[in-house]
């Protein structure tokens, strides 16, 4: 078993704890057994530069009222909170418990102003100022660590401001994927391909479909080969959003263009998986959160491809 799930880790924490509280105690209670010495300017006899004399005087009373009490309140403390090791603490205290009822209190405080919005369509609801402002925040809170800030994404992630949607880009299945999350999954095909060279036939033959720059003599070859692949991105290319298969002819290339990037992915295949946030957020938030995404690729003047 590793070190850090075994059960050294919290009796050393609770031992250091317990220690730490029960020395300072001890410290004081044998300081506050000392006579104070002094001579009879009331100094420790020690002189530093010629005339710089250091007082001998006990600890202020206040001081140590203050020492005393800051102990008492470390004691309390761990009783009532989780301190020591495993133990939960009376008071059942977790920072998720924190967490759920602040979420709690701030969704009961939204909730006229989400129910305002839940009976709005997506398509106005993504023209609102305080609606887009809202879904902006969420979006940038939960969103924007993989697709970005400005929504356009990375290798491996999705632009989301473009029409280039692996599983449409319809309100009801942004909403669908926002809630229940997404895996993607293209198997290594290099041995239903064939060789080395069938696989870089292949990747030439999806070059040409395109428009991207290709060996024409390559991609000739690779057209039969191709029918393996067609099975998910159809005989044509153009994907299939029901399985989330990729449309490999808009030049779109969401894990890198071009021959390597794409014999790489006929190689090693990819997994891919976006989480469910269906837990993370109530219906409503999940309803202009969608409305924000819809938005950033459905500006005033596109029109959906």
């Amino acid at each position: 078993m590793s070190d850090f799930t075994s059960n050294f880790w919290p009796i050393l924490i609770t031992a250091i704890t317990l220690l730490g509280i029960f020395g300072c105690a001890l410290l004081l209670w044998l300081t506050s057994k000392v006579k104070v010495t002094s001579s009879n300017d009331g100094t420790s006899g020690h002189v530093w530069d010629e005339d710089l004399r250091e007082m001998n005087n006990p600890l202020p009373r206040w001081w140590v009222w203050l020492f005393i009490l800051t102990i008492v309140a470390s004691i309390i403390y761990l009783i009532a909170y989780p301190g020591l090791g495993t133990y939960k603490g009376r008071l059942d205290w977790t920072q998720e418990k924190q967490y759920q009822q602040e979420m709690t209190e701030a969704n009961k405080a939204l909730a006229p102003l989400y129910a305002k919005y839940a009976a709005m369509p997506v398509e106005a609801l993504s023209t609102d100022k305080e609606a887009k402002a809202i879904g902006e925040r969420l979006f940038m809170n939960n969103c924007s660590q993989c697709h970005g800030s400005d929504a356009r994404g990375s290798r491996g992630f999705p632009n989301l401001t473009d029409h280039d949607w692996l599983h449409g880009g319809s309100p009801e299945k942004i909403q669908e994927t926002i809630t229940n999350g997404r895996t993607g999954m293209m198997p290594p095909m290099a041995a239903a391909v064939g060789n080395a060279d069938d696989v870089k036939n292949v990747a030439n033959y999806v070059l040409s479909l395109s428009g991207s720059m290709y060996h024409s003599g390559r991609a000739g070859l690779g057209k039969a080969k191709f029918a393996i692949c067609a099975a998910c991105h159809g005989p044509d290319g153009k994907g299939n959003p029901e399985i989330g298969a990729p449309n490999l002819t808009d030049n779109a290339w969401l894990h890198g263009a071009g021959e390597a990037a794409i014999i790489r992915m006929i190689n090693e295949g990819k997994t891919n998986q976006m989480p469910a946030q269906g837990e993370k957020f109530t219906p409503a938030q999940i309803h202009v959160l969608t409305a924000y995404v819809w938005g950033l690729s459905n500006k005033a003047g596109k029109t959906e491809k």
